[in-house]
């Protein structure tokens, strides 16, 4: 069987274009011609063609398909142990690419308007997980409550954002104390921990009612990316995020609802 340009062009989802391309670089030449001098194409160049595809596919240049088609010497195998490690590295660096690209995408969802630098001079530690970050903004974006957290957030300055986080890291510090020092989860001090934390809330993002302080609590113990918004890795201990839930649902019950806000 014989078969022209046109129909190995369809065959093959490849451009006649390209074809010439092949043969001019003496990479796959028609083995016949018609008796109008049309190129003609033989099964044994269809085969041929797809081992250049195939080759093609794993990004390999023409002129190493070219060795590896036409020498007979030539370890097929270890070209492509070498493209294999090749295309896993730039998988890697792809993913990387990828992530970095990902990061850039969700930091515009977090309110947070500094530049990189003064991100990680204020936060330093103590990240956003921006996956869930942008979890959040995708489920919670048309909420009025979260737009007006968002907005104050966005509007927050540097200065701001430092006095935040030295707050946090202050409560931190007495919070891991008292748990440290076996303080009761339902205690007055551990109690007056979760209402300083409810109140930090309310004071730099949003009104923070019990009831949502307890909702963002019971999400320390479900999700460790939130609990790491409050209290970083490396600060945390086995069982810590209980022992905050709990000392929040038990002030809710010690404040009287006129305090409720």
């Amino acid at each position: 069987m014989s078969y022209s340009v046109g129909q190995v062009s369809g065959f093959a989802g490849i451009t006649v274009r390209t074809l010439h391309h092949y043969d001019k670089a003496g990479l796959l030449s028609p083995s016949d011609r018609s008796p109008a001098g049309y190129r003609l194409y033989s099964d044994a160049d269809l085969s041929r063609l797809q081992q250049i595809l195939f080759y093609r596919e794993l990004g390999f240049p023409l002129d190493e398909i070219a060795t590896i088609l036409e020498d007979p010497q030539a370890n097929a195998l270890d070209h492509l142990r070498a493209r294999h490690r090749l295309l896993n590295d730039q998988i890697s660096k792809l993913q990387r690419l990828v992530e970095v690209a990902e990061q850039a995408m969700e930091v515009q969802q977090t309110g947070v308007e500094l530049s990189p630098e003064e991100r990680f001079e204020v936060f330093g530690e103590v990240t956003f997980d921006l996956t869930y970050a942008t979890q959040a903004h995708l489920k919670w974006q048309h909420r009025e409550s979260y737009q007006r957290s968002m907005a104050r957030a966005a509007g927050h300055s540097k200065e701001d954002w430092a006095k935040i986080m030295a707050e946090a890291a202050d409560w931190r510090l007495r919070l891991t104390a008292a748990f440290d020092a076996g303080e009761p989860a339902d205690g007055e001090r551990a109690m007056d921990l979760a209402e300083e934390h409810r109140q930090h809330i309310a004071r730099w993002f949003t009104p923070c009612p019990t009831d949502v302080h307890g909702r963002i609590a019971d999400g320390f113990v479900t999700d460790p990316r939130a609990f790491a918004l409050a209290v970083p890795p490396t600060e945390q201990r086995p069982g810590l995020a209980p022992y905050l839930r709990t000392a929040v649902h038990t002030n809710a019950v010690r404040r009287s609802p006129a305090d409720n806000a």
